[in-house]
Protein backbone atom coordinates (compact mmCIF):
# COMPACT_ATOMS: atom_id res chain seq x y z
CA UNK A 1 0.00 0.00 0.00
CA UNK A 2 3.01 2.59 1.00
CA UNK A 3 4.56 1.83 -2.69
CA UNK A 4 1.49 2.65 -4.10
CA UNK A 5 0.65 6.12 -2.59
CA UNK A 6 4.24 7.04 -3.02
CA UNK A 7 4.01 5.98 -6.51
CA UNK A 8 0.76 7.43 -7.00
CA UNK A 9 1.88 10.84 -5.14
CA UNK A 10 4.86 11.33 -7.79
CA UNK A 11 2.46 9.99 -10.77
CA UNK A 12 -0.21 13.31 -9.44
CA UNK A 13 2.90 15.31 -9.84
CA UNK A 14 4.48 14.02 -12.76
CA UNK A 15 0.71 14.73 -14.41
CA UNK A 16 1.02 18.51 -13.40
CA UNK A 17 4.48 18.61 -14.84
CA UNK A 18 3.74 16.54 -17.98
CA UNK A 19 0.90 19.00 -18.69
CA UNK A 20 3.03 21.86 -18.75
CA UNK A 21 6.02 20.36 -20.41
CA UNK A 22 7.07 20.79 -23.83
CA UNK A 23 7.09 18.15 -26.35
CA UNK A 24 11.04 18.90 -26.90
CA UNK A 25 11.41 18.56 -23.15
CA UNK A 26 11.90 14.51 -23.98
CA UNK A 27 14.91 13.65 -25.10
CA UNK A 28 14.67 10.77 -26.69
CA UNK A 29 17.95 9.14 -27.23
CA UNK A 30 18.41 8.86 -23.18
CA UNK A 31 17.55 5.85 -21.64
CA UNK A 32 14.38 5.22 -20.78
CA UNK A 33 12.06 2.86 -17.79
CA UNK A 34 8.88 2.63 -19.23
CA UNK A 35 6.17 1.57 -17.14
CA UNK A 36 3.36 -0.85 -17.36
CA UNK A 37 0.29 -1.75 -14.69
CA UNK A 38 -2.09 -5.06 -14.69
CA UNK A 39 -4.88 -5.74 -12.00
CA UNK A 40 -3.94 -9.33 -12.79
CA UNK A 41 -1.38 -11.60 -11.18
CA UNK A 42 2.33 -12.14 -12.33
CA UNK A 43 1.74 -15.50 -14.26
CA UNK A 44 -1.37 -14.09 -15.89
CA UNK A 45 -1.17 -14.41 -19.76
CA UNK A 46 -1.30 -10.81 -20.37
CA UNK A 47 1.11 -9.80 -17.57
CA UNK A 48 3.52 -12.75 -19.06
CA UNK A 49 3.11 -11.18 -22.62
CA UNK A 50 4.00 -7.67 -21.57
CA UNK A 51 7.13 -9.01 -19.74
CA UNK A 52 7.99 -10.88 -22.79
CA UNK A 53 7.82 -7.44 -24.76
CA UNK A 54 9.73 -5.72 -21.96
CA UNK A 55 11.97 -8.23 -22.22
CA UNK A 56 12.92 -8.03 -26.39
CA UNK A 57 12.91 -4.45 -25.70
CA UNK A 58 15.97 -4.64 -23.67
CA UNK A 59 17.53 -7.52 -25.53
CA UNK A 60 16.92 -5.03 -29.07
CA UNK A 61 18.30 -1.87 -27.11
CA UNK A 62 21.01 -2.95 -25.50
CA UNK A 63 19.14 -2.22 -22.30
CA UNK A 64 18.47 1.15 -23.30
CA UNK A 65 14.74 1.12 -22.97
CA UNK A 66 13.58 -1.45 -20.16
CA UNK A 67 10.07 -1.95 -18.51
CA UNK A 68 9.00 -2.20 -15.47
CA UNK A 69 5.71 -4.12 -14.23
CA UNK A 70 3.19 -3.55 -11.63
CA UNK A 71 1.07 -6.78 -12.06
CA UNK A 72 -1.77 -7.81 -9.34
CA UNK A 73 -3.14 -4.02 -8.93
CA UNK A 74 -0.12 -2.84 -7.45
CA UNK A 75 -0.77 0.90 -9.13
CA UNK A 76 -5.19 0.38 -8.34
CA UNK A 77 -8.29 -0.18 -10.76
CA UNK A 78 -8.45 0.00 -14.39
CA UNK A 79 -10.23 3.17 -14.25
CA UNK A 80 -6.82 5.14 -12.37
CA UNK A 81 -4.61 3.08 -14.70
CA UNK A 82 -6.28 4.51 -17.80
CA UNK A 83 -6.33 7.76 -16.51
CA UNK A 84 -2.80 7.70 -15.79
CA UNK A 85 -1.63 6.43 -19.21
CA UNK A 86 -3.50 9.36 -20.94
CA UNK A 87 -1.31 12.14 -18.95
CA UNK A 88 1.68 10.05 -19.32
CA UNK A 89 2.07 8.96 -15.63
CA UNK A 90 2.31 5.59 -16.54
CA UNK A 91 3.63 4.50 -20.00
CA UNK A 92 1.51 1.09 -20.65
CA UNK A 93 -1.44 -0.38 -18.92
CA UNK A 94 -3.60 -3.22 -20.08
CA UNK A 95 -7.34 -2.83 -19.67
CA UNK A 96 -10.67 -4.90 -20.25
CA UNK A 97 -12.58 -3.46 -22.93
CA UNK A 98 -15.88 -3.17 -20.58
CA UNK A 99 -14.23 -0.81 -18.36
CA UNK A 100 -13.61 1.72 -21.77
CA UNK A 101 -17.03 1.12 -23.38
CA UNK A 102 -18.14 4.70 -22.30
CA UNK A 103 -14.89 6.56 -23.38
CA UNK A 104 -14.57 4.68 -26.00
CA UNK A 105 -17.42 3.81 -27.99
CA UNK A 106 -16.16 1.03 -30.92
CA UNK A 107 -15.24 -1.09 -27.82
CA UNK A 108 -18.69 -1.73 -27.19
CA UNK A 109 -19.03 -3.79 -30.08
CA UNK A 110 -16.68 -6.37 -29.24
CA UNK A 111 -18.23 -6.49 -25.24
CA UNK A 112 -22.22 -6.88 -26.62
CA UNK A 113 -23.57 -9.88 -26.08
CA UNK A 114 -23.70 -12.79 -28.03
CA UNK A 115 -21.94 -11.27 -31.25
CA UNK A 116 -19.15 -14.04 -31.62
CA UNK A 117 -19.79 -17.41 -31.74
CA UNK A 118 -16.47 -19.11 -30.18
CA UNK A 119 -12.51 -18.03 -29.86
CA UNK A 120 -11.44 -18.70 -33.22
CA UNK A 121 -14.00 -16.35 -34.87
CA UNK A 122 -13.17 -13.33 -32.19
CA UNK A 123 -9.83 -13.91 -33.10
CA UNK A 124 -10.52 -13.61 -36.79
CA UNK A 125 -12.23 -10.50 -36.23
CA UNK A 126 -9.36 -8.76 -33.58
CA UNK A 127 -6.96 -9.82 -35.86
CA UNK A 128 -8.72 -8.21 -39.03
CA UNK A 129 -9.86 -5.01 -39.96
CA UNK A 130 -12.35 -4.76 -36.75
CA UNK A 131 -9.86 -4.97 -34.25
CA UNK A 132 -8.03 -2.42 -36.09
CA UNK A 133 -10.50 0.25 -36.50
CA UNK A 134 -11.17 -0.33 -32.41
CA UNK A 135 -7.27 0.29 -32.16
CA UNK A 136 -7.39 3.07 -33.80
CA UNK A 137 -10.52 4.56 -32.05
CA UNK A 138 -7.97 5.42 -29.02
CA UNK A 139 -6.02 7.98 -30.64
CA UNK A 140 -8.35 10.87 -29.91
CA UNK A 141 -7.76 11.06 -26.02
CA UNK A 142 -4.27 10.91 -26.13
CA UNK A 143 -3.41 6.79 -26.24
CA UNK A 144 -2.39 4.22 -28.52
CA UNK A 145 -3.88 1.36 -29.20
CA UNK A 146 -0.73 -1.52 -28.81
CA UNK A 147 -2.62 -4.77 -29.22
CA UNK A 148 -5.65 -6.78 -28.33
CA UNK A 149 -5.86 -9.45 -26.22
CA UNK A 150 -8.36 -12.17 -26.52
CA UNK A 151 -9.43 -13.30 -22.80
CA UNK A 152 -12.08 -16.33 -23.68
CA UNK A 153 -15.81 -16.41 -23.23
CA UNK A 154 -16.99 -14.61 -19.92
CA UNK A 155 -19.94 -16.65 -17.72
CA UNK A 156 -21.66 -16.82 -14.41
CA UNK A 157 -20.96 -18.03 -11.49
CA UNK A 158 -22.41 -17.80 -7.68
CA UNK A 159 -22.17 -19.43 -4.52
CA UNK A 160 -25.81 -20.38 -4.73
CA UNK A 161 -27.16 -22.87 -7.11
CA UNK A 162 -26.41 -23.65 -11.09
CA UNK A 163 -27.80 -21.01 -13.73
CA UNK A 164 -29.17 -23.32 -16.43
CA UNK A 165 -31.75 -20.52 -18.14
CA UNK A 166 -32.34 -16.78 -17.84
CA UNK A 167 -35.02 -17.58 -14.89
CA UNK A 168 -32.43 -19.19 -12.81
CA UNK A 169 -30.31 -15.22 -12.66
CA UNK A 170 -33.79 -14.17 -10.58
CA UNK A 171 -33.00 -12.09 -7.76
CA UNK A 172 -29.22 -12.72 -7.52
CA UNK A 173 -26.45 -9.56 -6.83
CA UNK A 174 -23.84 -10.59 -9.39
CA UNK A 175 -21.06 -7.84 -9.40
CA UNK A 176 -20.42 -6.61 -13.39
CA UNK A 177 -17.48 -4.38 -14.39
CA UNK A 178 -18.27 -0.67 -14.64
CA UNK A 179 -20.20 -0.80 -17.86
CA UNK A 180 -23.29 0.04 -19.20
CA UNK A 181 -23.96 -2.85 -21.19
CA UNK A 182 -23.07 -5.62 -18.91
CA UNK A 183 -25.29 -3.54 -16.06
CA UNK A 184 -27.86 -3.66 -18.86
CA UNK A 185 -27.52 -7.48 -19.72
CA UNK A 186 -27.94 -8.12 -16.09
CA UNK A 187 -30.86 -6.46 -15.90
CA UNK A 188 -32.45 -7.65 -18.95
CA UNK A 189 -31.51 -11.46 -17.70
CA UNK A 190 -33.20 -10.67 -14.45
CA UNK A 191 -30.51 -9.94 -12.25
CA UNK A 192 -29.51 -7.58 -9.81
CA UNK A 193 -26.15 -6.12 -11.06
CA UNK A 194 -23.67 -4.38 -8.75
CA UNK A 195 -20.40 -2.52 -10.60
CA UNK A 196 -17.32 -3.07 -8.42
CA UNK A 197 -13.72 -3.36 -9.08
CA UNK A 198 -12.16 -6.46 -9.70
CA UNK A 199 -9.85 -6.60 -6.80
CA UNK A 200 -13.14 -5.71 -4.49
CA UNK A 201 -15.13 -9.01 -5.69
CA UNK A 202 -13.40 -11.64 -3.42
CA UNK A 203 -14.11 -10.11 -0.17
CA UNK A 204 -17.72 -9.31 -1.60
CA UNK A 205 -17.83 -12.82 -2.27
CA UNK A 206 -16.76 -13.87 1.35
CA UNK A 207 -18.99 -10.97 3.01
CA UNK A 208 -21.85 -12.24 0.63
CA UNK A 209 -22.00 -8.31 -0.22
CA UNK A 210 -22.66 -9.76 -3.80
CA UNK A 211 -24.18 -13.33 -4.89
CA UNK A 212 -21.68 -13.96 -7.65
CA UNK A 213 -20.39 -12.29 -11.00
CA UNK A 214 -19.28 -13.44 -14.19
CA UNK A 215 -15.76 -13.63 -16.00
CA UNK A 216 -13.73 -15.83 -18.10
CA UNK A 217 -12.42 -18.54 -16.09
CA UNK A 218 -9.07 -17.97 -16.31
CA UNK A 219 -9.67 -15.58 -14.18
CA UNK A 220 -11.94 -16.96 -11.83
CA UNK A 221 -9.32 -19.57 -10.71
CA UNK A 222 -6.36 -17.16 -10.73
CA UNK A 223 -8.03 -14.85 -8.56
CA UNK A 224 -9.08 -17.38 -6.49
CA UNK A 225 -13.36 -16.69 -6.78
CA UNK A 226 -13.67 -20.42 -7.29
CA UNK A 227 -12.79 -20.67 -2.87
CA UNK A 228 -16.44 -18.88 -2.46
CA UNK A 229 -18.16 -19.59 -5.12
CA UNK A 230 -19.10 -23.46 -5.77
CA UNK A 231 -21.15 -23.14 -8.92
CA UNK A 232 -19.87 -22.13 -12.65
CA UNK A 233 -22.63 -22.06 -15.82
CA UNK A 234 -21.08 -21.53 -18.76
CA UNK A 235 -23.13 -19.19 -20.61
CA UNK A 236 -20.51 -17.47 -22.63
CA UNK A 237 -22.33 -14.34 -22.90
CA UNK A 238 -19.94 -12.33 -24.00
CA UNK A 239 -16.64 -12.84 -25.24
CA UNK A 240 -15.14 -9.14 -24.63
CA UNK A 241 -11.56 -9.18 -24.65
CA UNK A 242 -8.46 -7.12 -23.08
CA UNK A 243 -6.26 -4.06 -25.00
CA UNK A 244 -3.18 -3.15 -24.29
CA UNK A 245 -2.78 0.98 -24.59
CA UNK A 246 0.34 3.16 -24.30
CA UNK A 247 0.15 6.83 -23.43
CA UNK A 248 1.00 8.55 -27.05
CA UNK A 249 3.01 11.10 -25.52
CA UNK A 250 5.42 7.99 -23.92
CA UNK A 251 5.67 6.55 -27.16
CA UNK A 252 6.47 9.63 -29.16
CA UNK A 253 9.00 10.18 -26.68
CA UNK A 254 11.11 7.34 -27.74
CA UNK A 255 13.78 7.26 -30.89
CA UNK A 256 11.57 6.71 -34.24
CA UNK A 257 13.14 2.84 -34.44
CA UNK A 258 12.37 2.27 -30.74
CA UNK A 259 8.35 3.42 -31.54
CA UNK A 260 8.40 1.18 -34.41
CA UNK A 261 10.52 -1.64 -32.30
CA UNK A 262 7.54 -1.64 -29.61
CA UNK A 263 5.05 -1.11 -31.94
CA UNK A 264 5.81 -4.77 -33.70
CA UNK A 265 7.11 -6.08 -30.46
CA UNK A 266 3.75 -5.33 -29.11
CA UNK A 267 1.77 -6.85 -32.51
CA UNK A 268 3.96 -10.16 -32.02
CA UNK A 269 2.81 -10.53 -28.46
CA UNK A 270 -0.33 -11.37 -29.17
CA UNK A 271 0.51 -14.80 -30.07
CA UNK A 272 3.02 -14.78 -26.88
CA UNK A 273 -0.47 -14.22 -24.48
CA UNK A 274 -2.41 -16.73 -27.17
CA UNK A 275 -0.29 -19.65 -26.41
CA UNK A 276 -0.09 -19.00 -22.65
CA UNK A 277 -3.92 -18.46 -22.54
CA UNK A 278 -4.81 -21.79 -24.13
CA UNK A 279 -2.71 -23.96 -21.62
CA UNK A 280 -3.51 -22.14 -18.98
CA UNK A 281 -7.33 -21.89 -19.77
CA UNK A 282 -7.82 -25.56 -20.17
CA UNK A 283 -5.49 -25.97 -16.53
CA UNK A 284 -7.98 -23.14 -15.19
CA UNK A 285 -10.93 -25.19 -15.84
CA UNK A 286 -9.13 -28.66 -15.02
CA UNK A 287 -8.22 -27.23 -11.43
CA UNK A 288 -11.17 -25.46 -10.37
CA UNK A 289 -13.32 -29.10 -10.85
CA UNK A 290 -10.87 -30.38 -8.83
CA UNK A 291 -11.54 -27.86 -6.13
CA UNK A 292 -14.90 -29.35 -6.42
CA UNK A 293 -16.44 -26.26 -8.25
CA UNK A 294 -20.30 -27.37 -9.63
CA UNK A 295 -19.77 -26.85 -13.74
CA UNK A 296 -23.02 -26.82 -15.69
CA UNK A 297 -24.30 -26.21 -19.39
CA UNK A 298 -26.75 -23.43 -20.07
CA UNK A 299 -29.67 -23.06 -22.41
CA UNK A 300 -27.35 -20.91 -24.88
CA UNK A 301 -30.59 -20.25 -27.01
CA UNK A 302 -32.39 -19.10 -24.19
CA UNK A 303 -29.58 -16.57 -22.82
CA UNK A 304 -28.99 -15.44 -26.77
CA UNK A 305 -32.88 -15.03 -27.04
CA UNK A 306 -33.59 -12.92 -23.62
CA UNK A 307 -30.21 -10.84 -24.64
CA UNK A 308 -31.72 -9.76 -28.60
CA UNK A 309 -33.75 -6.47 -27.54
CA UNK A 310 -30.56 -5.13 -25.40
CA UNK A 311 -28.39 -5.97 -28.64
CA UNK A 312 -31.12 -4.67 -31.13
CA UNK A 313 -30.95 -1.45 -28.93
CA UNK A 314 -27.22 -1.28 -29.16
CA UNK A 315 -27.39 -1.64 -32.72
CA UNK A 316 -29.17 1.20 -33.57
CA UNK A 317 -25.69 3.50 -33.42
CA UNK A 318 -24.52 2.98 -37.06
CA UNK A 319 -20.84 3.04 -36.28
CA UNK A 320 -21.64 -0.33 -33.59
CA UNK A 321 -23.98 -1.77 -36.35
CA UNK A 322 -21.26 -1.61 -38.87
CA UNK A 323 -19.01 -3.29 -36.90
CA UNK A 324 -21.05 -6.12 -35.92
CA UNK A 325 -22.01 -6.64 -39.74
CA UNK A 326 -18.10 -7.26 -39.92
CA UNK A 327 -17.87 -9.16 -36.71
CA UNK A 328 -21.06 -11.36 -38.15
CA UNK A 329 -19.44 -12.20 -41.81
CA UNK A 330 -16.74 -13.40 -40.22
CA UNK A 331 -18.23 -16.18 -38.42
Amino acid sequence: MTDRRHFLGQAAWACAGLALAPRAAFAADAPRLLTATDVHVKDYPTVAAVRWIGDAMAEQTGGRVQLRQYHSGQLGRESEAIDMARFGAIDITRVYTGALNNAFPLTQALCLPYVFDSVPHLRRALDGEVGAQVLGGFEARGLVGLAIYDSGARCFYNTRRALRVPADLAGLKLRVPPSDIFIRLLRTLGANPTPLAFGEVFSALETHLIDGAENNIRSFHSSRHFEAAGYWSQTEHSYAPDVLLMSRRSLDALLPDDRDRLLDLARQSVAVMRTAWDASETAARDAVRTAGVAINDADMSAFRRAAEPLLREYLQAPALASLHRRIRDLA
